[in-house]
């Protein structure tokens, strides 16, 4: 047997082991969630929220949430934060040093006042300017910091710095918030006291087409464009599937920056965001995750399954684009600054399953799924593809990633039901069906960019135009 055909074996049977094990991890993922969702749904049939809202005994909370030339739609999007159902709250708006009108129309809108301030910086970050508190009474939970640019990670730390209550609630200024989506939060922290809760994520779901009036969502409608509405189904999968099963193994690495609550001093005391990286919400969670197992002290970081935020996403592939590069270079820099925790037993389900599992199936397999293009290109030319192997491999990628699709939306359908008509169900299944023609090789190729513009040391967001609700 040549060296060639030796090369090409290893490498096709490389790839369909790897194939094997990711669509195991996927399958056992997918089961594992469903025991989750159903408890915690089981649970709260009883749970009256009403009386969690005005209780003495709730958690306190401060929501951050940074600004950047949100000038457009930065007045209804803080009322609409500000419309949130909940007693002990103060919403602290980050204007990270914007270039257009926003801080004028927060002024105008609210009628702020500058008022004298002393921040006990904990974190470094940028110089603050000032802090503005509204001469209405009605406004009286909202506080403006005006600061110097300094990123989104480097606005949040100051906030961290800001706030005056024991959990904070980190959202993009952007999103739009369910009225009960603080009392939902609240409750894992307050159930069980022995064990502490450092962190708690919330479900994002996607909001293009939905209907929204004064900041608030009034109407849940699929999204009419095939980006948003592939990202749809990847959100479902992703939040309902993924992360409630690793919110069962307590193994969540991530909790999403566009809306989730910490205990505040556990933050601090790990130094809060990093501002060295694009991925400083995974980095965050990773980081205090490490601290916890180095002090030896039990903790949770748990998610919930309701749909309580929704976020605009991106309707073109350029900016679609730039998120995903963005993302891979999140995710790398956090794995590469914990490099330490790799199959290390000192940080038990930390460093034995969460984090390879991130390195191999979140950072590798798109990298190998290029890795397998660019070999069956190569073979096909070559005259060497094996096309009964190939074409049965396939067929069988394609039917394994439409039935967990189908599963996932199954899921949806039986617990919250956010897409009632039949049409919208189908067009859901008719999209997980275009899925690996159209939206994963773009994203595969996107995440290879990612790797690249690393390599040649690019730290940049890129620019993220929204078209904005239509409120």
């Amino acid at each position: 047997m040549s060296w060639q055909s030796i090369l090409i074996h290893l490498v096709s049977y490389g790839i369909l082991v790897y194939s094997i094990t990711i669509i195991s991890s996927y399958i056992f993922i997918g089961i594992y969630s469903v025991g989750e969702t159903m408890k915690y749904m089981h649970k709260n049939r009883f749970a009256d929220y009403r009386l969690l809202a005005i209780s003495s005994e709730a958690p306190s909370f401060s929501i951050i949430a940074p600004a950047y030339n949100e000038g457009l739609t930065i007045v209804d999007n803080v009322r609409s934060l500000l419309s949130v159902y909940y007693n002990e709250l103060e919403l602290i708006i980050i204007n990270d040093g914007s270039k257009d009108d926003s801080m004028k129309k927060l002024i105008t809108a609210y009628d702020l006042k500058k008022v004298p301030f002393f921040i006990n910086q904990q974190i470094p970050t940028k110089n603050v300017l000032g802090i503005y508190k509204s001469r209405n009474p009605v406004f009286h939970r909202l506080v403006v910091v005006d600061k110097e640019n300094g990123g989104k990670a480097d606005a949040l730390n100051a906030g961290l710095n800001v706030a005056k209550h024991d959990l904070v609630v980190c959202i993009d200024v952007d999103c739009i918030l369910e009225q009960d989506a603080l009392m939902k939060m609240a409750k894992p922290f307050l159930e069980n006291p022995k064990v502490n809760m450092i962190g708690v994520g919330g479900v994002v779901r996607i909001a293009n087409s939905c209907l929204i009036e004064k900041g608030r969502l009034v109407k849940v409608n699929l999204a009419k464009e095939f980006l948003p509405r592939v990202q749809t189904l990847e959100y479902i999968r992703a939040f309902l599937l993924g992360r409630m099963a690793w919110s069962r193994l307590n193994g969540l690495l991530l909790i999403s920056g566009a809306f989730g609550a910490f205990n505040r001093k556990i933050a601090i005391a790990c130094g809060g965001y990093n501002t060295r990286t694009v991925g400083e919400d995974m980095e965050l969670i990773v980081r205090m995750r490490r601290y916890m197992e180095e002090k030896k002290v039990s903790y949770r970081i748990s998610y919930i399954p309701d749909p309580l935020c929704w976020t605009e996403a991106p309707s073109d592939y350029k900016i679609l684009g730039r998120q995903r590069n963005r993302w891979t270079r999140g995710t790398i820099e956090t794995l590469m600054i914990h490099k330490g925790l790799f199959f290390n037993r000192r940080y038990h389900l930390l460093g034995l399953l969460s984090y390879p599992y991130w390195f191999f199936f979140e950072f590798m397999a798109p990298l190998i799924e290029f890795l397998g293009f660019i070999t069956i290109i190569i073979l096909a030319i070559l005259g060497l593809l094996n096309w009964n192997y190939f074409i049965t491999l396939l067929i069988f990628i394609i039917s394994f990633g439409l039935l967990y699709s189908a599963f996932a939306i199954l899921m949806e359908v039986i617990t919250y039901n956010q897409y009632k008509r039949k049409r919208d169900i189908l067009k859901l299944l008719l999209t997980a069906l275009m899925e690996p023609f159209i939206f994963q090789p773009f994203v595969v190729w996107s995440a290879v960019k990612g790797n690249i513009d690393l390599l040649r040391k690019k730290h940049g967001w890129g620019e993220m135009t929204r078209k904005g609700f239509k409120l």
